[in-house]
């Protein structure tokens, strides 16, 4: 499988070359004035990236956006792959802010304004789960090669160790710190150091990857500003402290973390070896049925091997049969003739999750209405309109889907089930079912994005 690959191509090194010219960069205005918050960032899931319909994504995108809107202000950005960029830009004068994944840092912080925190991460040692010695303490890290990303906060670390522990050295290494975990993964490198947030969502993509010790405790990410924006530190800090704030730092972890199942190396082997195996028989279909429906083909494909791992020929024990695992009823009422012809069962399947998500009320949000809809598709519409209806009972939103997986798992509980309409229903089950989805289909997602259906992962 080859590294995972950045969406965008750096917009530029202008940040590096007026750091160093030694000429004292203009003064921004002010957002207040401009109306505009310049902001630097790095291209990478964790931060900033383009989502499937080129639309800005990514947690540091939405929060910033959420501050800029209740200031009332538009956000301009200025793009990077490595850290380094970003905080010469910011130190240059280009950009008013820098949100990128940073740790808070003494370095830092001499440097430039400290701005509010938000995600709490620690960083790790990560090295191939097949490397010998595997260090588990600091004192065996002196037997690893170890590279990280060039002026990096754990280089910061490392240098650290290395003035505490003897025999420890490290290398610095102009990729990012993805590339450097796809090189670990690969067999290219001993270890590196990463944020837990970032290998949360990249160890998905690479199961060989392996955590081998946490390194720090406490560390929290967050923004820094340029030294001559006190005012505008002040307001990012205000903002901070709102219910606002901690709304769109909840809605962040729920989005973009939340949903990642607790790491099962197994099945992410398999689904990866699986992406190159099975998955490119099946593409076109998958194409097609979106072409017809507007359901995106990557959820199609997640939701598939969720049910059936791509294997056309699958029966259950309860009878329901092939790629999409349809029910006789389901089939017959969409006019498939055999629940076994992969190509039927996907159009058949998108069709009826199309429904499922069309027959929801409009007002639905998306991402929401999404995973509505596949949890009707999962335990049937009568149950999710029971939960929905508990969760105006319970003062819940039956239109969050952050609610719903909360009362969804009541349809089991007797205190609750009796007085439904459709009565008992394993309701934990959907909230599984869409949780791991949304977990495949980042892995495909990217694996299409970047053409690795071609030959399976190692």
């Amino acid at each position: 499988m080859r590294p995972l690959a950045a969406l965008l191509l750096p917009l530029g090194l202008a940040g590096l070359l007026l750091a160093g010219c030694g000429q004292e960069a203009p003064r921004l205005s002010p957002p207040e004035e401009s109306g505009t918050l310049k902001v630097a960032t790095r291209n990478a899931a964790t931060t900033w990236y383009l989502d499937r319909d080129e639309s800005p994504a990514g947690p540091e995108h939405d929060l910033v956006v959420r501050f800029a809107e209740s200031r009332g202000w538009q956000v301009e950005w200025t793009v990077h792959d490595a850290v380094a960029e970003v905080l010469a830009s910011l130190e240059a004068g280009e950009v008013h802010l820098a949100a990128a994944g940073l740790t808070r840092l003494p370095s830092r912080d001499a440097r430039f304004l400290p701005g509010p925190s938000h995600t709490p991460i620690v960083e790790q040692l990560v090295c191939h789960r097949e490397s010998r010695p595997l260090p588990r303490s600091v004192e065996q890290m002196a037997e690893v090669e170890i590279r990280v990303t060039a002026a990096s906060s754990y280089a910061d670390k490392l240098a650290s160790l290395v003035n505490e522990h003897s025999g420890i050295t490290f290398e610095e290494d102009p990729r990012t710190t993805e590339m450097l975990l796809a090189a670990v993964a690969e067999g290219h490198l001993g270890c590196t150091l990463a944020d837990s947030n970032i290998v949360q969502v990249v160890r998905r993509h690479y199961p060989a990857l392996e955590v081998a010790l946490n390194l720090t405790s406490g560390d929290r990410l967050g923004w820094y500003l340029a030294a001559d924006q006190a005012a505008l530190a002040e307001q990012a800090h205000d903002w901070r402290g709102t219910a606002e704030a901690e709304t769109a730092i909840e809605a962040v972890e729920s989005r973009y973390y939340g949903y990642i199942d607790e790491f099962d190396f197994v099945d992410l082997r398999a689904l990866n070896r699986r992406i190159g195996e099975r998955l490119p028989d099946f593409l076109e279909d998958f194409a097609m049925a979106e072409r017809a429906t507007g359901i995106p083909a990557d959820l199609l494909a997640a939701l598939a091997y969720q049910e059936s791992h791509w294997d056309p020929q699958a029966v259950s024990p309860t009878g329901v049969r092939g790629i999409m695992m349809l029910t006789r009823n389901t089939a017959e009422s969409l006019g498939v003739t055999n629940r076994l012809d992969p190509t039927q069962a996907i159009d058949a399947g998108a069709r009826y999750l199309a429904d499922r998500h069309q027959r929801l009320p409009e007002e639905i949000p998306e991402p929401d209405r999404t995973y509505l809809a596949l949890a009707s598709y999962n335990i049937g519409r009568g149950h999710v309109l029971d939960a929905r209806e508990l969760a105006r009972e319970l003062g819940k939103n039956p239109d969050s889907w952050d609610d719903m997986q909360e009362v969804l798992p009541l349809k089991a509980d007797k205190r609750y089930y009796p007085g439904t309409r459709y009565g008992y229903a394993r309701g934990y089950e959907p909230v599984h079912f869409v949780q791991r989805i949304r977990n495949y289909r980042d892995v495909i997602g990217v694996a299409l994005a970047t053409n690795e259906t071609a030959s399976p992962a190692p």
